[in-house]
Parts: C-alpha cells; sequence; structure tokens
C-alpha cells in the first residue's frame, strides 16, 4: 500500500474555481476523511485523486509515481460509491469478481481473491444470492468487497453510507473500521457527517467551499480548532457561539447576563466584541435567571436542552440524570473559565 500526496492541487469549470490550491499529505496505511458541508468540495477532490476530474494546475501523486493525469484505470485505486451498482443480473460472487475478468485474469485467481474478500467482509452465505435478494448493508459490502479484489494500492470512499438507515449506517461504520484494521490500506473517505469523521479517521481534512481549513486528528481538531467554522463543525452537539465584550481586561457575556470571565489570551482593546465558543457538554443547568429552557431533547441517560436567553441567543446544553427543570423553566448558566474557546469577531481566527 501507499500514500497520497496532493501538492497546490487546482480545480476549474471554465471560470469558475471549485478547488484551490490544496497541498495535503496522507500516509501509507492512514485512514483520512474529507468532512465539510454540502457543496464544500469534498466529493471533488476525491475524484481527482481517483483521475474521474481533471486537475487544472497542481500534482497529485499515489506513492512516489505523478498520476495528475494518467488516466484512472492506471492510478492503482478503487473506488466506492454511494450507491452500490451492482449488476442485479449476476450473483454476489459474480459481481465481486467482475472486473478481474474483463481484465483476463485466470479463474483460479479470481475464485482466489473473491473468497478471500469474502471472508474480511462476512458475505460466503450470501456469494449465490444477487442483489435483489440482499439488505441495504449487505449491497454495500459486495460494492467495497468488488473494490478488495482488485487489489488497490488506495482505497477511495464517496458517502458510501448515505443510503443505509440509521441502525445500518452504524453497523457499517464499524465494518469499516474493521476493514481498515485488517487488511491496513491506505484510505480516503468522503463525509457530510462529522460524527463519521470522528470515529474512522486517523486524519480529519475539513474543507470549506473549495479550501482545506484545517487537518488533524479527531480530537486535535475537537480541542483545538483554528477558526470558529471548524469548532462549529466538529463536535455534536455543535459548539454554542456567544458575543463577549472586552472589559477591564477580562470578558462579559451579555447574553449570560453579564458575566465576567477571565481568559489567558491576548483581547482586543476595549469595547471591542470577541466571539466565545462553549461546547454543550461544558455546560451546567443552575438556579438563576438567566435563560428559558425551550426544549428538552431526551436521549435516553443523556438530554440536550434547548435555551433561548434575554438577548435571543440559542444555546444548547448536554445535561445527564434528571432534574427538576422542565420546558418553560427559567435556569441558570454556570461553565469553567478554562472550558472556553475564543475567535476574533471579524476574521473567525482561533485567538490563542
Amino acid at each position: 500500500m501507499t500514500g497520497v500526496t496532493l501538492t497546490n492541487a487546482v480545480k476549474k469549470y471554465g471560470e469558475i474555481q471549485t478547488i484551490f490550491d490544496v497541498n495535503l499529505q496522507i500516509d501509507d496505511g492512514e485512514f483520512c476523511v474529507f468532512v465539510g458541508p454540502s457543496g464544500c468540495g469534498k466529493s471533488t477532490l476525491l475524484r481527482m485523486i481517483a483521475g474521474l476530474e481533471e486537475t487544472t494546475s497542481g500534482q497529485i501523486h499515489i506513492g512516489a509515481r505523478e498520476v495528475t493525469h494518467v488516466d484512472a484505470a492506471e492510478r492503482g485505486v478503487a473506488m466506492v460509491f454511494q450507491s452500490y451498482a451492482l449488476y442485479p443480473h449476476m450473483t454476489v460472487e459474480e459481481n465481486m469478481g467482475f472486473g478481474l475478468k474483463m481484465n483476463g485474469h485466470p479463474k483460479a485467481e479470481i475464485r482466489e481473491k473473491v473468497a478471500e474478500a469474502s471472508r474480511i467482509l462476512k458475505l460466503d452465505d450470501y456469494l449465490k444470492r444477487k442483489p435483489k435478494a440482499l439488505s441495504g448493508g449487505q449491497r454495500q459490502r459486495v460494492a467495497i468487497g468488488r473494490a478488495i479484489v482488485r487489489g488497490p494500492e488506495v482505497f477511495l470512499f464517496d458517502e458510501p453510507l448515505s443510503n443505509l438507515d440509521a441502525e445500518l449506517r452504524v453497523d457499517m461504520r464499524v465494518e469499516i473500521a474493521r476493514l481498515h484494521k485488517e487488511i491496513g490500506a491506505t484510505m480516503v473517505y468522503v463525509t457530510h457527517d462529522q460524527v463519521e469523521a470522528m470515529t474512522l479517521a486517523d486524519k480529519i481534512v475539513v474543507l470549506r467551499a473549495g479550501r482545506v481549513e484545517q487537518v488533524g486528528t479527531p480530537m486535535a481538531l475537537y480541542n483545538d480548532p483554528d477558526n470558529k467554522f471548524v469548532a462549529g463543525f466538529i463536535g455534536s452537539p455543535s459548539m454554542n457561539f456567544v458575543t463577549g465584550i472586552v472589559r477591564g481586561g477580562k470578558l462579559a457575556l451579555p447574553a449570560l447576563g453579564g458575566r465576567m470571565i477571565a481568559v489567558d489570551v491576548a483581547l482586543p482593546s476595549e469595547g471591542a466584541e470577541v466571539t466565545v465558543g462553549l461546547r454543550p457538554q461544558d455546560l451546567r443547568l443552575t438556579n438563576g435567571d438567566t435563560a428559558t429552557l425551550e426544549l428538552r431533547e431526551q436521549l435516553g441517560p443523556v438530554a440536550y436542552d434547548h435555551l433561548i436567553c434575554a438577548d435571543g441567543a440559542k444555546i444548547i446544553v448536554e445535561t445527564r440524570g434528571e432534574d427538576d427543570w422542565s420546558e418553560g423553566s427559567r435556569v441558570g448558566l454556570d461553565f469553567d473559565d478554562a472550558d472556553v474557546l475564543l475567535f476574533d469577531a471579524k476574521t473567525e481566527a482561533r485567538l490563542r
């Protein structure tokens, strides 16, 4: 297996630019996830690696080999799409081995590779079935198996779980994580679901409007985001943001009743505004009159409380266990000053 390197990669459609000077190193055997909102360019970037989209400028290397303008079939990659794209008249076994058959591989070799992929993906009991007799999760495993038998240097996944229901998504997420550990291949995976990104990735690439916002491990992005966008995108529920006003070297939070917080970073001038980030997990409900508990989402032992502050700011608090507050209650909010993250109100860059 081998890694992938993108150097100043650019994609344009005529005068419209969709990918802007992406520089990225994906190491050998790494599970790298591209994540971001719809239209951010993550699938386009994946298709550039695959050779399904022409790279306007810059370079793409797979291992030591430059493949920027190499035909997709010659790049040594295998791609798993959102749609299963299985041949309905073929059995599972035939679907998985079809690519090798078309390339003239011997029948014995095809049987051996299909059997190994079937073992890895636990498809032995389904080899003689046709796609219509399979569940969505089983069909997706067949599509992954079809990629495995090719023995690619790099696996590419384009939102492969989007067509599955919630339970199957969790099951397949575990299957893909197990697959990566078993075969040790380099994998590049596209999703808009940050939960998938956090649970699967060795490395996450956060994209916005065709630009890389930040690259890092899941917990590095969660604990140390570079800007407001990354802070709000990574983590579930999303980070809360309120306005802080510089007062005497501290920050006053009007949305939280004027609470003052001490911070250990350089602040702008007196009276300037700063964006303050607070994760729902770091907030605590108390007796008080700071906000109204508008809605409680009870998820077994965890609840998400949606609050509205006096100035209209909306805040989510994660709570555990039972308490005396019900919807419509007036509550207070508490947190540790050390848990806040600060961002420039104009540039949205992190203040460190």
